[in-house]
């Protein structure tokens, strides 16, 4: 996520409190070159240069990348004192600007960042994390439920938000979403007549792929109204109907048996203390003996908070396990077997590349859309997000999964490579 927020707060945010009550110009001037100094020292190495109103400069690394310009003195304050959320709040109301290479910059920042250092969410912040059904609605409703047309603007054709699969580095962004979802039904070994419950399905284009190519009957949930009526006139605009159902429901109001579960790019939503809930129903769900499944989420290496102000302005209540967190709260309790696990991290970035490009081209038509202000947060959002995946900051696993006593897996890998 956007990585000016790795700082969580500076040990000098008090002397910065202090320092504002002293009276005078001068002392202002001396305030602020101080600040200037302390963001400086924040970003050592980092190719920027910041640019105050009142024309002072600092070049902390050359060649730049990037210069900031901070338009005021309540944002210069707002960096030294609390630049987790600062930073976002600055660029999203443009009282902070960055000209130049924004990715390159939020990946140097990413860099410059000891993550082994950071702290763990503590167990009070991740019991605030996801939430129960009508908690999860608004979530659901704050992000998903933004108008179909908006995300038309710069997804792919077939209107998938998770990490695409490149079989090549130059293939486009509507062939390596087809590749991803012909990878996930051959990881999840899907064969005609298979049942296939989804969690979490989008605008429908899994389910609707799986039932066309590999001749699944899917039932596939979702709390997003506008998805749920996108997907459910697709299947009847071609002839999918019969065999792919669209139910506006939470995951954990899943009943029925199936052969396989899909939830892509979920878990992100669901929160550490439901992850329970939802291998309940999987292993409530899943046939006793060939059941398997995949969870592709976005993850991380080791346990640390979601950025504030995504989950503020972006994502509310999201969190990124470690596979750890996952394993732990959503397969083991349940005797699930791990089957294979892939990072798709250099994957995730180069789909979200696609997106900032084909977003930036349609910044105009977004602000007659919504405003000024929301055109910068996705923007800033979307760059942070493919710089946290560039740098190793984010992950992106697939896990494939099955009951212990299944043995109707493939051999080898071969299958995923065909």
């Amino acid at each position: 996520m956007p990585t000016f927020f790795g700082f969580r707060h500076h040990p000098h945010a008090a002397m910065v409190r202090a320092r504002t009550a002293e009276p005078g110009a001068a002392r202002a001037a001396r305030l602020d070159r101080w600040c200037l100094d302390l963001l400086s020292r924040f970003l050592e190495g980092v190719p920027v240069e910041l640019r105050l109103w009142n024309g002072a400069t600092a070049v902390v690394s050359r060649p730049t990348v990037a210069s900031v310009f901070i338009h005021d003195r309540r944002t210069l304050f707002g960096l030294a004192a609390r630049p987790e959320m600062s930073f976002g709040e600055a660029y999203r109301d443009g009282r902070l600007e960055v000209e130049g290479d924004l990715v390159a910059l939020l990946a140097a920042v990413d860099r410059k960042i000891d993550w082994r250092r950071q702290r763990p969410a503590t167990w009070l912040n991740r019991l605030r994390l996801g939430g129960d059904r009508s908690t999860a609605q608004r979530n659901v409703h704050h992000h998903y439920d933004l108008g179909n047309e908006f995300y038309k603007l710069w997804l792919d054709e077939q209107l998938l938000y998770t990490c695409a699969y490149f079989p090549a580095p130059d293939a486009s962004l509507d062939d390596a979403q087809r590749a991803k979802m012909d990878y996930v039904c051959r990881k999840a070994a899907i064969r005609p007549g298979d049942v296939v419950f989804e969690a979490g399905c989008g605008w429908g284009a899994l389910a609707l792929h799986a039932a066309r190519h590999y001749g699944a009957r899917v039932c596939a949930w979702n709390l997003s109204s506008e998805q749920v009526a996108y997907a459910r006139e697709r299947a009847r605009a071609e002839g999918l109907a019969d065999r792919v159902d669209f139910v506006l429901d939470d995951y954990r109001h899943i009943e029925g048996r199936c052969d396989v579960f899909l939830s892509i790019g979920m878990l992100e939503h669901v929160g550490p203390r439901h992850y329970h809930e939802l291998g309940e129903v999987m292993d409530r769900c899943l046939d006793e003996h060939h059941g398997r499944g995949v969870l592709h989420f976005i993850g991380r290496n080791k346990a640390a908070p979601f950025s504030a102000w995504i989950r503020r302005r972006v994502f509310p209540g999201a969190y990124a396990p470690t596979l750890r967190e996952a394993l732990e709260g959503a397969l083991e309790p349940f005797a699930f077997a791990v089957l294979d696990v892939e990072n798709l991290r250099l994957h995730y970035a180069k789909t979200l590349a696609h997106w900032l490009e084909r977003y930036e081209a349609s910044m105009d038509t977004i602000g007659q859309m919504f405003d000024d202000r929301f055109v910068r947060t996705w923007r800033l959002y979307l760059a942070g997000s493919q710089a946290s995946f560039a740098t190793g900051c984010l992950e992106l696993f697939q896990v494939t999964f099955a009951r212990g006593a299944c043995n109707e897996v493939p051999w080898t890998r071969a299958h995923l490579y065909a």
